[in-house]
């Protein structure tokens, strides 16, 4: 069983920045590929950025490239999320997410190939 516990999320103004942070409870947090996903009100959960389990690469959503920035320590079980010039458009629930399985890809979570998620942190950017 594996517990993800994000912190970090609040209210900011447009062009903001903000660093969400989820630290997993698991022994084998450094085998999987972590990701973070966002849902805001009336829209369906979608991808936001993934890091393979090294760290080595990185995937993001068209919408957050260049803004945000995925990262991750795996001697303290935690992945970041440094959120960057913040938009309205960013307001949403966002949660951490662990692979579904020691092979899932940062492509496979593109797919939403989840094993785990966190219970959600909420962003909100005022204009």
């Amino acid at each position: 069983q594996e517990e993800l516990v994000e912190s970090g999320g609040g209210l900011v103004q447009a062009g903001g920045s903000l660093r969400l942070s989820c630290l997993a409870s698991g022994r084998t947090f450094s085998r999987y590929t972590m990701g973070w996903f966002r849902q805001a009100p009336g829209k369906e959960r979608e991808f936001v950025a993934a890091i393979t389990s090294s760290g080595g690469r990185t995937y993001y959503a068209d919408s957050v490239t260049g803004r945000f920035s995925i990262s991750r320590d795996n001697a303290e079980n935690t992945v970041y999320l440094q959120m960057n010039s913040l938009k309205p458009e960013d307001t949403a629930v966002y949660y951490c997410a662990r692979g579904r399985n020691v092979y899932t890809s940062g492509q496979d979570m593109r797919d939403m190939m989840v094993g785990y998620w966190g219970q959600g942190a909420q962003v909100t950017v005022s204009s």
